[in-house]
């Protein structure tokens, strides 16, 4: 049926062409030693020659047209909606800015380029007004999505809040206890590249790697069906973008939302580039249980220190002790008195103690 289509197509278009410049083709003949004589109605000859001719010619065509419609058509069709809508916005812009300087470009000075400059403005900025439109899609679309919210105000109380998840923030697994006791508010926005990228993870040749991969995989889908929490797949990408930390950083803007990690690095990027950050280590960090100098604790000395005589225990939290003199009650369960508490980049340090030892003095 398509090849049909496209013989016809070319049908029309040769007896056009026949109907145009057939009195003029029949005129040259003529004139031409053949000598031809006068032709009756020579539009409908021309228009007729013209369809028999391009009509022969698509026999051997027609099937590398059909193949390369088939092909734009499977391409076009692989194309996200949004991704063509806005490429076509784009490129009626284009067209228009091309369409208002070609008065302009028509009155320059320069004989043989006047007529040649128009053509090349609307091939130019049209293939510009795409490729602009299409790479600004996110923020195109964040635009009509915030006017939309705006709407939406008089009958909602405040927007709504995404919090936008990164790989590792995922294969930490602590985000869904977060979740699950009701901390986190907003919709959870998981970003397709990161999705991949746990998929990658997942698939890696290395044991470890992809243990890690497929517990964050797990993670999302007891984030999914367990939890009362609204989640969002975005299947946008921002492809000039390689790095999925800028990535995050770039749809966090776009979204005007906030990103979810335990990253250190990702942190100080956010924070430089003006992006709110939710670290769950800052918050593990704040929950902590306050220890005073002075207060007892009942601990299990597990290892010998770097110092000479210490001995090392943790809290239920993973907080470390460290115990001056507890070498020797290393597997033993015994009460310390705090002395001191040092909060450092990586956590709080707890010094003690033996009380066995403060009685004995």
């Amino acid at each position: 049926m398509l090849k049909r289509s496209v013989q016809l197509a070319f049908a029309l278009v040769g007896a056009t062409l026949g109907y145009h410049f057939g009195p003029a083709f029949f005129e040259l003949l003529r004139e031409s030693p053949l000598k031809l004589g006068e032709v009756p109605a020579p539009h409908y000859i021309g228009a007729l020659l013209g369809a028999l001719l391009l009509y022969v010619a698509t026999i051997w065509l027609s099937g590398n047209v059909v193949r390369w419609i088939r092909w734009s058509e499977e391409r076009l069709v692989k194309i996200p909606a949004a991704d063509f809508l806005f490429g076509a916005l784009g490129l009626i812009l284009g067209l228009i800015v091309a369409f208002l300087i070609e008065s302009s470009l028509s009155r320059l000075p320069l004989p043989g380029l006047s007529s040649v400059l128009p053509i090349l403005a609307s091939a130019l900025l049209g293939y510009l007004g795409f490729r602009v439109g299409y790479k600004k899609r996110d923020e195109l679309m964040s635009i009509f999505t915030m006017g939309r919210q705006n709407k939406d105000k008089k009958k909602e109380t405040r927007d709504v809040d995404h919090k936008i998840l990164d790989t590792s923030v995922i294969i930490d697994g602590r985000i869904a206890d977060i979740c699950r006791t009701g901390f986190l508010e907003g919709t959870l926005v998981i970003p397709s590249f990161v999705l991949e990228e746990l998929q990658h993870i997942a698939d890696s040749s290395d044991v470890l790697k992809r243990n890690r991969g497929r517990r964050g995989l797990d993670i999302l889908n007891k984030i999914q069906k367990e939890l009362k929490m609204e989640v969002l797949i975005y299947e946008g990408d921002f492809e000039e973008v390689n790095e999925v930390d800028s990535k995050l950083v770039k749809l966090a803007k776009v979204l005007s939302g906030k990103v979810v990690t335990n990253d250190f690095n990702l942190n100080k990027v956010c924070e430089l580039q003006g992006v709110k950050v939710l670290n769950i280590n800052d918050l593990a960090n704040a929950v902590k249980p306050v220890v005073l100098p002075g207060e007892e604790i009942n601990v299990q000395v597990i290892k010998d220190g770097k110092e000479h005589g210490q001995g090392v225990a943790y809290l239920d939290d993973g907080t470390m002790i460290v115990i001056e003199g507890g070498r020797e009650f290393i597997g033993e369960k015994i009460d310390v008195l705090v002395t001191s508490v040092l909060q450092t980049s990586a956590g709080r340090m707890i010094f003690a103690k033996p009380k066995l030892l403060e009685k004995a003095l």
